[in-house]
């Protein structure tokens, strides 16, 4: 039987996390402490949990972090001035504005409120738009975190054949043009499919790196890939048999080079990409 190379998501954002310490004690050294404001409208489940994974990280390494919960019921008034506050303030370098948003709320507007240099989730037009013209400034972290953990588990992306299950806007739509950049961390073929796409299983069997991020647990089966796929499940769902992602692992790991775990595979250099962005947005402020 098979047995694939596990990304082991855990391990890289380790060793990331501390490289981000020696710039971190750098900056500390020049008086300044990266700050991160996170703004939390509500209590979606599923977003505390992951504001709570921000926050440890943060201070695990010794970036200071505030986080400002907002009731389910918060004005859009109320959240606007809460960025504008942030923006105005130089201690804070990064601003996260926690999605999904309740219903009533327009994230788009919201988000466009964020400066731009103190965007470190990467999604205002500005940070999205210069991603697309090749000119990249902040990338959102899940997608800058699965081109983190190829590139330092050597796994080759340039000239490769890439198949992107998911056009979302956190990472389907910004992780295509990510690896359309120049360079070895990008010029790969990219293919983008979605729900209205025909025949997924006959074009995820063209891919030589597969990265699923869909929504849908055990949407990838063994018999949709090919032998020696590399395979990222970047897919959290919360099910009765626990957290599983958008691939059927055990079915899919007979035939794959390598492959990510769910959990422990994309989800920690997520968060280790957060931090290299505030890190980096707190450089930039010097």
């Amino acid at each position: 039987m098979n047995k694939p190379l596990i990304l082991d998501g855990k391990k890289t954002a380790q060793a990331i996390q501390e490289e981000l310490t020696r710039d971190l004690r750098d900056l500390k050294e020049r008086g300044v402490t990266p700050k991160l404001l996170i703004i939390l409208v509500g209590n979606n489940p599923a977003s505390v949990i992951y504001v709570n994974n921000k926050e440890r990280a943060c201070r695990k390494i010794g970036v200071e972090v505030e986080t400002v919960r907002l009731s389910e019921n918060a004005k859009a008034n109320e959240v606007a001035d809460t960025i504008v506050k942030a923006n105005e303030d130089k201690n804070v370098h990064g601003i996260i504005l926690q999605l999904p948003l309740p219903s009533h709320l327009n994230e788009f507007s919201l988000v466009e409120l964020i400066k731009p240099e103190k965007d470190v989730d990467g999604l205002t037009s500005v940070n999205l738009g210069r991603l697309m013209l090749g000119k990249p400034n902040f990338v959102p972290a899940t997608p800058r975190g699965i081109v983190e953990l190829l590139v330092r588990n050597s796994i080759p992306i340039a000239r490769r054949r890439v198949v992107i299950v998911g056009r979302g806007e956190l990472v389907g739509k910004p992780l295509a043009n990510l690896l359309l950049l120049h360079g070895e961390r990008g010029d790969a073929t990219v293919t983008v499919c979605h729900s209205k796409t025909e025949d997924l299983g006959m074009i995820c069997q063209e891919a030589e790196i597969l990265i699923v991020a869909a929504g849908r647990p055990g949407l990838i089966t063994g018999d949709m890939v090919s032998d020696g796929v590399v395979v990222v499940d970047a897919g959290i769902n919360r099910t009765e048999k626990g957290i599983v992602g958008d691939v059927e692992f055990d079915s899919v790991a007979v035939k794959a080079q390598a492959i990510t775990p769910v959990p422990g595979g994309v989800g920690p250099m997520t968060v280790a990409m957060l931090l290299a962005n505030v890190i980096k947005a707190a450089k930039s402020s010097v």
